[in-house]
C-alpha cells in the first residue's frame, strides 16, 4: 500500500514529510483507543495499556527494522513512496564571493545507518516518552503537595506500612539500607529530569521547528536534525524502485528460507513460522492504516455525538390553552364581544381576569371579584391581584 503525493522531482514536499512524521503518533493513538475499547470487556488488556510505551516501542521496532531492511525507508515513509539515501555533499568555491555549487549523490543506506535510523525512530522517542511521563508525575506530585500537603498515611521506602509485619532487626536494617540507597538514587534522577527535561524538550522542539522552516523555504535538504546527524536525505522513490521493492523482498526471504539449518522437522517448523511472520508484516501496513482510519472515524463520530448532546435543545412552541368556558350558573356573555358581560355597556378601561381570560370593565370586575372572590363568568376562584389592564385601545 504505497502512496505518492504530488510534486516535481525527487525532493518530497513539506506536506509529505509532515504527514510521514505525524503518522506514528496517529497510529499510537488509534491502537491505544482500540485497546481501551476492548479492555472494557476484556480486563486483562489493561496490562497492555499499563505498558503502552513498551508495547508500542516493540511494535515500531519490528516495523521499522523490516521497512528499513527491505525498502531503505521508515514505515511511515514507505507508505508515501519515499526512500532514504546517503547524502554526500561536496562544495566547490572558486572565489570568496562566488556562489557555492553542490552535488548530491544518492546512495543506498549502509548497515550502521539503518541501525542508527532505528535508534532515532524508536529508541529516542521511547526515552522521550518515559522522561515526559516522569516529569509529568513529578510536577503533579509537587502540585498536589503544595495544595493538600503531605497528610497521607506514611509508608516505608519499600511501599509497606511502617507497622506491618514482624521481621528480624538485621533483615529490616539491611532492607531499609538497600531501599534507602535506591530511593536516594531515584530522587536524584527525578530531580535531574525535572531540571533538565524542559531545556532538552525546548531545544529539541526549537531545532525541529528551525529545520522544518528551512526545509519549507528550500534552504536545506534535511527535514529534521536527526536526518542531518545521520547524513541521510529523504527522496521520492522512482517508479522503478517501487516496482523493484517487491522483488527485493522476495530475494531476501528466499535467502532466509534457503539458509535454514537443522533436521527436516525443525526446518519445516521454521519455514512455517517465517511464512507467518512474512504474512503478518505484509498485512501490517494495511491493517495499521485501517486502524488509523477507524480511530479517526470513531473520533469524528463521538465528537459529533457529544456536540449534538451538548447543543441546546430547541423545542416547538407549546400549543395555546383551551378557550375559557362559561359556567352553567355564571354570567352569560353578550353577543357583541366589545361589551362588558357585567354592565352590558362598551368596556371602559378594559381589564382581563387572568384566571379565565375574560375581559370586563375595570370597575365592574374589581367590584365583582372583591365581593365574590371568583370570576363572574367561569366561577373560577380569583383575587383582585389577578386583574390586568389592557392597552390595546390606546
Amino acid at each position: 500500500m504505497l502512496f505518492q503525493v504530488g510534486g516535481q522531482g525527487t525532493r518530497p514536499t513539506f506536506f509529505e514529510m509532515a504527514a510521514a512524521q505525524q503518522l506514528p503518533a496517529s497510529l499510537r493513538a488509534a491502537l491505544t483507543y482500540s485497546f481501551g475499547v476492548f479492555a472494557l470487556r476484556r480486563p486483562f488488556l489493561h496490562k497492555i495499556l499499563d505498558y503502552d510505551d513498551e508495547f508500542f516501542a516493540l511494535l515500531m521496532l519490528v516495523l521499522e527494522s523490516h521497512s528499513l531492511r527491505t525498502t531503505d525507508a521508515s514505515f511511515a515513509e514507505s507508505l508515501y513512496g519515499l526512500r532514504r539515501r546517503v547524502a554526500n555533499i561536496s562544495i566547490k568555491k572558486s572565489t570568496l564571493t562566488a556562489e557555492s555549487s553542490e552535488k548530491t549523490h544518492d546512495l543506498g543506506l549502509r548497515k550502521n545507518q539503518k541501525i542508527l535510523s532505528v535508534v532515532f525512530l524508536v529508541v529516542l522517542p521511547y526515552f522521550k516518552s518515559k522522561l515526559q511521563s516522569m516529569y509529568n508525575r513529578e510536577m503533579e506530585a509537587r502540585l498536589q503537595a503544595s495544595l493538600w500537603g503531605n497528610d497521607e498515611p506514611r509508608l516505608d521506602e519499600a511501599g509497606f506500612h511502617l507497622d506491618q509485619g514482624e521481621t528480624s532487626t538485621h533483615a529490616v536494617g539491611r532492607t531499609n539500607a538497600e531501599v534507602s540507597s535506591l530511593t536516594h538514587f531515584r530522587k536524584k534522577i527525578t530531580k535531574l529530569v525535572v531540571i533538565c527535561y524542559p531545556w532538552i524538550h525546548a531545544t529539541n522542539e526549537g531545532l525541529s521547528f528551525a529545520y522544518q522552516l528551512l526545509y519549507l523555504l528550500d534552504a536545506t535538504a534535511f527535514y529534521s536534525q536527526g536526518l542531518h546527524a545521520l547524513g541521510i536525505q529523504v527522496c521520492r522513490a522512482t517508479g522503478q524502485e517501487l516496482m523493484d521493492s517487491s522483488s527485493k523482498i522476495s530475494r531476501i526471504r528466499s535467502r532466509e528460507l534457503e539458509g535454514l539449518r537443522g533436521p527436516t522437522w525443525l526446518k519445516a517448523m521454521q519455514r512455517v513460522l517465517l511464512k507467518c511472520i512474512y504474512t503478518s508484516l505484509d498485512y501490517a501496513q494495511t491493517g495499521l492504516i485501517a486502524a488509523v482510519f477507524f480511530f479517526k472515524m470513531m473520533e469524528w463520530w463521538y465528537q459529533s455525538a457529544e456536540e449534538r448532546m451538548s447543543a441546546p435543545t430547541v423545542y416547538p412552541p407549546p400549543p395555546p390553552p383551551p378557550p375559557p368556558k362559561v359556567a352553567k350558573n355564571g354570567v352569560p356573555l353578550p353577543q357583541d364581544r366589545s361589551l362588558c358581560p357585567l354592565c352590558c355597556q362598551k368596556r371602559a378601561n378594559p381589564s382581563v381576569l387572568t384566571v379565565s381570560g375574560f375581559v370586563f370593565c375595570y370597575s365592574c370586575i374589581f367590584k365583582s371579584v372583591s365581593q365574590h372572590k371568583k370570576c363572574p363568568v367561569s366561577l373560577i376562584p380569583a383575587s383582585v391581584d389577578q386583574i390586568r389592564r389592557l392597552f390595546h385601545d390606546l
